[in-house]
């Protein structure tokens, strides 16, 4: 019979599980997986700022985990867990019951509000895709009342934005709300210098687990770029509808406060008998397992100590490795095999000031402004490749380049106007017949079986019909290799580009493999540029708008491409292809 791995929580940890059975799992370990959670995404916890402060679609920071796990054997189940019996292994829900045979729980954390007066019931947390959606209907809100507002003391409360809480989380908000508000005072009237922003924390300095010199530049781009006022030492005591208190003493008037304080782990689960340690996390061993020995808890769910005996950080990339070492371990347990201790590696972290200027700590290398969101957005990239290929890659660039709201500078701006690919088609069937025609004639020239091209060495004697690739402009490296190179090997070097030449040409005309032919089409015009001096320059412009998908419209792109991307993503998780997958 086969044995049932259920994961809770669709998170980070609770993924990288699943995918990781599913990819290190034989046949002989004969399991089925499942993963359970309340919404049918995933939601990229790091980038909620964007959607509070309005810089991209909705639905940017959403990953269905339909499109996650369509090419596995992972079920996928929307459910609300209510309760769990660890005796009888079972999961319950208001309808439902779930038995398990292993079970991994990564139900992830939520906002920790210390006990403070009034903080839950008055702040605005930023810990879902829900709350950044109700964040960003209130600062709108905001600025409209604002607008209408003749009292003084009324409109500079509704222009007064704080954010308490200056680790990652605070630091990105109030960063991603400074460029929003420039645009909502144009928007609305309102003079910039009414608008207030301040970020709040309790310890003697923001970004604590960051190298001073990285504080130091993130501290002076939010004052002098952003105009934030950085208030630290300073503990919210108080919170009410319309105003809060700092240190029991300062009331500063506001009706928006969101809390990035601090996180507990989730405590959807008060009841269950399961040892607690720092910030109500789940206490693990080694292996991730709790005290059930068929049961694991991976992500910001589990505390984890290191070898240093130190807490495991509540970070993405320590997510991904417990999941991992959970997963691992079940099969280990399936194969009646020596469990691993798990050794997460942290690599650094990143901080994002806005859409332009961010701080990193990579492995100690310190990178500050475009190169650290540059690397923000690669690892981002290199996360959703691993849960969901080129097609993941391609939504997210999409919202991040072309999808951004806030006011774009002149050059983005342009950037940005995206025209209908079928403008291109006319262009790209005459490039082809031109490409074709060029290799043909070639053909019927005796390029496949006569020497055709001279270096420098060619005497006076040289037939028209030669093509001299070397003239007064070559550069003399290029003059070197075509002597050293291409002349004694000069029949192998003209079947390339003829056949080049005919498959730019087919390639142009069918709409296939478009981009990479493009690539390959400015290549070949560089090279004639270098030898012989050819001012056919329209090839290569046209090569160039070639590049913006031009094959995807009335060519075979159109439907070979999609094809592709699901192939990989099937191979990736399967080891294999399938050739029916149009779907």
């Amino acid at each position: 019979m086969s044995k049932k791995v259920v994961i809770l929580g669709a998170g980070y940890g609770g993924i990288q599980a699943a995918l990781t059975l599913h990819k290190k799992k034989k046949k002989s370990d004969d399991i089925e997986i499942y993963i359970i959670d309340k919404n049918p995404y995933h939601t990229l916890l790091t980038e909620l700022h964007e959607i509070a402060g309005n810089r991209i679609e909705e639905d940017g920071v959403l990953v269905h985990l339909r499109d996650i796990f369509q090419y596995t054997d992972v079920h996928v189940v929307q459910d609300y867990i209510h309760d769990v019996d660890f005796e009888n292994q079972i999961l319950k829900s208001e309808n439902n019951s779930y038995p398990y045979d292993y079970l991994i729980m990564g139900i992830g954390s939520e906002p920790n509000f210390y006990g403070i007066e009034g903080m839950k019931e008055h702040s605005f947390t930023l810990w879902s895709h829900k709350d950044s959606l109700v964040i960003k209907e209130h600062i709108l809100k905001m600025f409209q009342k604002a607008s209408s507002e003749k009292d003084p003391a009324k409109r500079k409360a509704y222009l007064t934005f704080a954010v308490g809480g200056g680790g990652f989380t605070g630091t990105e908000m109030i960063g991603e709300l400074a460029f929003w508000v420039n645009d909502l005072s144009e928007q609305y009237n309102v003079n910039r210098n009414e608008v207030r922003l301040i970020l709040i924390e309790a310890l003697p300095k923001i970004l604590p687990i960051l190298d001073d010199s990285l504080i130091e530049k993130a501290v002076k781009y939010l004052k002098n770029k952003l105009k934030v006022e950085i208030l630290t030492e300073s503990r919210i005591t108080k919170v009410n509808e319309t105003s809060f208190v700092l240190n029991d003493k300062d009331v500063i008037e506001s009706h928006t406060l969101i809390w990035t304080g601090g996180v507990q782990a989730n405590r959807c689960f008060t009841e269950l008998k399961l040892e607690k340690g720092r910030g109500e996390r789940v206490c693990v061993d080694e292996y991730t397992r709790t005290p059930y020995k068929n049961v694991f808890a991976v992500g910001d769910y589990a505390l984890f100590m290191t070898k240093d005996n130190k807490p495991l950080p509540a970070l993405v990339e320590a997510a991904l490795s417990t999941g991992t070492i959970a997963a691992k371990n079940i099969l280990n347990l399936i194969r009646n095999k020596e469990l691993e201790k798990g050794d997460p590696k942290l690599h650094g972290v990143m901080v994002s000031l806005g859409k332009n200027y961010g701080v990193a700590d990579l492995m100690g290398i310190k990178l500050s402004g475009f190169p650290a969101i540059l690397m923000k957005h690669m690892v981002n990239i290199h996360y959703l490749f691993g849960i969901g290929g080129f097609e993941l890659i391609v939504k997210y660039l999409q919202h991040e380049l072309w999808g951004v709201r806030h006011k774009k500078g002149l050059i983005h701006s342009h950037l940005e106007r995206l025209t209908p690919t079928f403008w291109l088609v006319l262009l790209r069937l005459y490039l082809g017949y031109m490409w074709l025609m060029s290799g043909l004639e070639k053909v019927d020239g005796g390029w496949l079986m006569n020497n055709m091209i001279a270096g420098s060495n060619a005497d006076a004697t040289t037939g028209a019909s030669i093509m001299q690739l070397v003239s007064d402009h070559t550069p003399g490296w290029y003059a070197w290799f075509v002597d050293t190179i291409i002349v004694p090997n000069s029949l192998f070097f003209q079947k390339i580009i003829v056949l080049t030449e005919l498959g730019l040409g087919l390639a142009f005309i069918t709409g296939t493999f478009t981009f990479i032919a493009a690539i390959v089409s400015i290549g070949m015009n560089i090279n004639f540029l270098l030898s012989t001096g050819l001012n056919d320059l329209w090839f290569l412009m046209s090569s160039v708008a070639m590049l913006g998908g031009a094959g995807r419209a009335f060519g075979v792109d159109h439907y070979l491409i999609p094809y592709l991307m699901r192939q990989w993503r099937y191979f990736v998780n399967n080891k294999k292809i399938k050739i029916n997958l149009w779907k």
